[in-house]
């Protein structure tokens, strides 16, 4: 299915130096931010109170937010969790302060506010724990990165594989930059939209190379930028559709989710918009500066040796 048909290839590779100056610019920028303002992380790494509570009926999520940030705490997490009657809060807590004195004061709070309100859990989450996850998230994007090179490198070619993981960990380090610089709040959901989006990069790049690969086998006259030119020119209708499909659902979970899912949807959002230019525009001209060549996909045809009388 296509939208559009482009008869004559689009010159991208002729600017590649340009495509990956600006990508060079805008990660170096996200490095930065992340050294200077670091990630603001949410209760699940940096520990906190955990309380779960129960309504007779079902919760308003934001009238309950709303109570919690005019009594002064910052930086709450506040959500539905199992049902639409229970509520989960996060509250990260401050020097000075006990765990069961802030529990005591938001369980009273809340009840003030609406008396059906129900304790069911009150929990202490340790920065030990918040520790762990990181780590976790970290061997989590590390094995992430591992497979998409030993896939990339066993389907195409090694020059591939490395073109495919420099763009891809760019996405995640310019991601990883826009929370750093505004300061949005990381939490676990942020960290799966992040591998969500190691997956959903590839998976572009698998597109385009698949076709550069094929074209290396079709058109033996031209050379290699003609030819990574016409793959990326000819998958461009594909590229719109698929992508533009994809960020209506996540516009509609920015737009709808609330809170809960907003971190999460900006987060693949950036990721998407970044995924097609580095996919495409960082990835591709990259394997051209590799060296991949047509013999890499074709073996040269062995001559047979005219048998001696």
């Amino acid at each position: 299915m296509e939208f559009f048909k482009i008869r004559k290839d689009i010159p991208f590779m002729r600017h590649a130096l340009v495509f990956n100056l600006i990508s060079l610019i805008t990660f170096l920028l996200a490095v930065f931010f992340l050294a200077t303002r670091g990630l603001h992380y949410s209760v699940e790494f940096t520990g906190g109170t955990v309380i779960e509570l129960a309504y007779d009926h079902p919760a308003e999520i934001q009238k309950v937010r709303n109570a919690l940030e005019a009594a002064g705490y910052a930086d709450t997490s506040v959500q539905n969790f199992g049902s639409s009657r229970d509520v989960l809060i996060r509250l990260p807590v401050e020097k000075g302060q006990s765990t069961s004195d802030l529990s005591q004061q938001v369980t009273g709070l809340l009840k003030a506010q609406d008396a059906t309100a129900e304790v069911r859990r009150v929990e202490f989450v340790g920065s030990q724990v918040g520790k762990e996850l990181a780590a976790d998230g970290a061997l989590a994007l590390l094995f992430v990165c591992l497979g998409i090179v030993i896939y990339l490198a066993f389907r195409f070619e090694w020059r591939f594989a490395v073109a495919t993981i420099i763009a891809n960990l760019h996405d995640v380090v310019i991601i990883l930059g826009f929370f750093a610089f505004f300061q949005w709040e990381f939490s676990l959901p942020v960290l799966a939209a992040v591998l969500a989006v190691l997956g959903y990069s590839v998976n572009e790049s698998v597109v385009v190379f698949d076709r550069i690969r094929e074209n290396f086998r079709k058109m033996r006259k031209a050379d290699t930028p003609e030819i990574i030119n016409n793959a990326i020119t000819r998958t461009m209708s594909r590229t719109i559709i698929t992508h533009g499909s994809t960020q209506l659902m996540v516009t509609s979970m920015l737009t709808f989710g609330g809170e809960t899912l907003h971190y999460f949807a900006l987060a693949l959002t950036i990721g998407i918009l970044f995924g097609i230019y580095s996919s495409v525009l960082v990835a591709s001209p990259l394997v051209m500066w590799l060296g991949v060549t047509r013999e890499d996909f074709i073996k040269p045809e062995k001559k047979k040796e005219e048998a001696v009388v």
